[in-house]
């Protein structure tokens, strides 16, 4: 099963224009360029997954840079990885004070920005990516405001088949989950978050 409150997924890497390239080539759907994120030296392309979900390909700004920005693990990253999801809840303050209630600590709410290439600011907020993910395994949540969502505008498209996860201490990981109320099958092996997508070429999966 497929969390019904996924906003997106988040597909990182150290060069984005590369990541991009070999999606498209992999896939047959070019990714849409989504914008740059003010003051964290990122940017992104956007693809997506049916209804209200995106999948969310990010890098940096400047892949020259020193250091690459550390958002979702960048400048740590020597190859593509399916850094995290994202959860939308009805209710983003209820669901974190919840969540701490029952033990597990989202982070903070934070809020962030994206420029879009015809110049508007779209502006949320989210938990940040700090804390114990669990290695991406318990997402992050986001509150889009009035913010216009990043389906709304079109995008090109793909269908998440499934998501699932990998985790050495998957007990652990299903009572983040819980605390959050939101579900994601996990089994024990190297932590790994894993996607299954069906493209115009077949169907792939990204991790």
């Amino acid at each position: 099963m497929i969390e019904p409150r996924l906003d997106h997924l988040v597909y990182a890497a150290p060069d984005l224009d590369a990541l991009v390239a070999g999606f498209t080539a992999r896939t047959g759907v070019a990714p849409a360029p989504g914008g740059k994120h003010v003051g964290r030296g990122t940017r992104n392309h956007l693809v997506g997954l049916g209804g209200a979900a995106y999948l969310e390909l990010i890098g940096p700004d400047d892949p020259a840079a020193t250091p690459l920005p550390d958002v979702f693990g960048i400048d740590r990253l020597a190859a593509p990885r399916l850094a995290a999801w994202v959860v939308r809840p009805t209710d983003l303050d209820a669901t974190v004070r919840h969540a701490r209630a029952q033990g597990y600590d989202p982070g903070d709410i934070v809020p962030l920005s994206r420029r879009t290439p015809d110049g508007h600011l779209l502006e949320w907020r989210l938990t940040p990516n700090q804390g114990d993910r669990f290695d991406g395994l318990a997402p992050a949540l986001i509150d889009w405001q009035d913010a216009k969502h990043p389906t709304a505008g079109g995008l090109p498209e793909l269908r998440l088949v499934a998501l699932a996860g990998r985790h050495p201490d998957p007990p652990a990981v299903q009572r983040a989950l819980a605390a959050l109320g939101v579900t994601l099958d996990v089994t024990a092996g190297p932590p790994a978050l894993e996607a299954v997508l069906d493209t115009p070429r077949g169907p792939i999966t990204i991790s």
